[in-house]
């Protein structure tokens, strides 16, 4: 058996665990990187965000070129090469992988393809295509992930029944195409198979989709995806699956108990990600694992063993990347003895689909379970002017800010582009900025980002381009 010893392990080479080991090397340590993959990215990149946003971009070309017509502008039915487009996705996946890759030789990061299992605190075994290889370290650092949750009463052994990986190869476009769960996972894949040609239907057993997020912002996203899909059912679930000749048999119930049938010649299952915590060997520490599956850790992100450390979506919520990242500065520099916690006022969600829908720091649905009181600016898309230009009305900018203080608390986007636009909202959160800092910043003109600013205007009831004035 090969032995080596390094002064950071990193189990899991995801946006949490390449950047730990990219960073950790830069810092000066000797660093082994060990995951299934042959370079590093993990979901993320291989499974996830990137192919998934690579595949949006596509649905959006594809429902613009049709908008266009609208201006004039007739590019005629589109003939989608099916092969070619999955090749393009998997371009890009490589290319990324291939970066990272890479960066992590030229740090000279010790890189080690395979599974691995905990030995003790202070080893794991990893098996390799060449054997096993014992890896002795100082301190290591979990960020083995998460993966599609699976609801063991509709677990069907299918190639009609696909989750979110299944769906993400591409091998053909169902003429119809249930998805469960009206989740954010659930929405952009279901997007995507529409703008394709599929005859989409959503599944949703709440009272309205994206739960979590303000529901004014969501409803501007409702109305689009009630146009892009044959139908979307809430408060009903999906109680069984059958295979049947020609597609899935599904039988629904509603919130009245009343049930029904219908056949789709796919289904995906898209309910959530569950915590990848099941690491072979963790009985032999003294980790522990909360109900939901997360692994426990303290601000630092260290477990109840000393030497070992978890990070991003086998941590905690939320599961997203750049949590995974934010969490790997904040470890390393505490390994390498800097006085460091994790603790951000605020943490983006966006939801990529066509219009996005972003938000950061408290919001509005939050502060009323809270009964916390909060003032509430909003501006409207419709008073927009490049929303204007784009012939994209569908959105809404907003504000949740501190009565007294008039400190930004959270901040709220629903539109083209709102992705890009929340950036300016976290800042504002974590910097303690006041509505005013906000209005009186300058934003160039014409753009979508002056609406962030114009929220700010109407809060105090001066807003050029639109009529509110402010209650005293």
């Amino acid at each position: 058996m090969a032995t080596h010893s390094t002064e950071l392990a990193v189990l899991g080479a995801g946006p949490g665990g390449y950047a730990a080991a990219f960073l950790a090397a830069d810092l000066g340590m000797q660093v082994t990187l060990i995951d299934r993959e042959p370079n590093p990215g993990g979901v993320c990149v291989y499974r996830g965000c990137i192919p998934s946003k690579a595949l949006l971009h596509v649905a959006k070309l594809l429902t613009e070129a049709k908008h266009a017509s609208a201006w004039g502008l007739d590019f005629g039915e589109p003939r989608i090469d099916l092969g070619k487009l999955r090749e393009w996705k998997n371009q890009v996946v490589a290319k990324l992988t291939g970066g990272t890759g890479q960066l992590g030789r030229l740090r000279k990061v010790r890189y080690i393809q395979g599974d691995a299992a905990i030995v003790d605190p202070t080893t794991f075994d990893v098996q390799t295509a060449g054997g096993v290889q014992r890896v002795c370290f100082e301190h290591a650092i979990l960020a083995t992930g998460s993966r599609p949750s699976v609801i063991a009463s509709l677990k069907l052994d299918s190639p009609r029944v696909m989750d979110s990986t299944g769906a993400l190869e591409l091998n053909d476009i169902p003429k119809t195409l249930l998805v469960v769960g009206g989740g954010y996972i659930g929405l952009e894949l279901g997007t995507v198979y529409a703008a394709l040609g599929s005859k989409v239907t959503v599944v949703e057993m709440m009272p309205g989709l994206l739960p979590g997020a303000d529901r004014d912002l969501v409803a501007v996203l409702e109305k689009r995806v009630q146009q892009m899909c044959e139908a979307v059912l809430l408060r009903t679930k999906v109680v069984s699956m059958n295979d049947v000749r020609g597609g899935i048999k599904v039988t629904f119930e509603n919130d009245s108990l009343e049930r029904s049938e219908q056949v789709f010649e796919k289904v995906l299952v898209s309910i959530g990600r569950r915590p990848n915590s099941e690491i072979p060997g963790l009985e032999h520490t003294k980790i522990e694992v909360d109900a939901k599956g997360f692994i426990k850790t303290d601000p630092r992100r260290r477990t109840a063993e000393p030497t070992l450390y978890a990070i991003g979506d086998v941590a905690g919520e939320p599961m997203l990347a750049h949590k995974a990242s934010h969490e790997a500065r904040a470890t390393v520099e505490g390994i390498h003895g800097e006085k460091v916690i994790f603790d951000p006022a605020a943490i983006p969600a966006v939801v990529f689909t066509d219009p996005e829908v972003a938000w950061c720091g408290l919001t509005e649905d939050d502060a009323k379970k809270q009964g916390r009181r909060v003032d509430i600016a909003k501006f409207p898309w419709g008073a927009s002017g490049r929303a204007t230009t784009l012939d994209r009305n569908d959105g809404l900018t907003k504000l949740v800010i501190e009565p007294g203080s008039e400190r930004v608390l959270g901040v709220g986007l629903v539109g083209s582009g709102a992705g890009e636009l929340i950036a300016e909202g976290v800042l504002a959160v974590e910097m303690g900025a006041l509505a005013s800092d906000i209005k009186l910043t300058i934003h160039p003109h014409p753009t979508l980002s002056e609406t962030v600013m114009e929220s700010a205007e109407i809060y105090y009831g001066q807003s050029t381009h639109a009529y509110r004035p402010r209650r005293r």
